[in-house]
């Protein structure tokens, strides 16, 4: 198929999250992601987002909840299941790294067909996958 849809790709994801300072400073110091943008939208709101450092892949929108129906999604936002996945070039080294930060791991890494595959916790209890595919 060609047409419009080889022009787009996901460029933003958001995440819920309990106090954007909070978030910024998880992202930032455990994941060695960049702050992209923090711009002031009046009223409390900001958008934030932060990224890669590499650049490389989608951004995340750090949404700070508003009203009771969304805090009660922090850290839960698909029921459970793994919802971002974190690529890497190189696992050992990463996973090494996020250890040394802080980062809560919830498995010893797996060797599965796709690749080097390990579930961390985010700091509201989102889990990720580190994965370094097989290529």
């Amino acid at each position: 198929m060609t047409g419009f849809a080889e022009h787009r790709r996901v460029a933003t994801v958001a995440l819920v999250v309990a106090s954007y300072d909070e978030a910024i400073a998880w992202y930032v110091e455990r994941l060695g992601f960049l702050l992209v943008e923090d711009v002031d939208l009046g009223g409390g709101k900001r958008w934030v987002t932060v990224a890669p450092a590499n650049g490389k892949g989608a951004r995340l929108l750090l949404a700070e909840a508003s009203d009771e129906a969304q805090s009660k999604s922090i850290g839960n936002q698909t029921g459970g299941r793994v919802f971002l996945f974190l690529e890497t070039d190189d696992f050992a080294r990463d996973h090494k790294a996020m250890l040394e930060k802080g980062v809560e791991f919830r498995e010893a890494p797996r060797f599965e067909p796709y690749g080097t595959v390990a579930v961390f916790a985010d700091l509201h209890g989102n889990l990720w996958d580190l994965i370094e595919p097989k290529r």
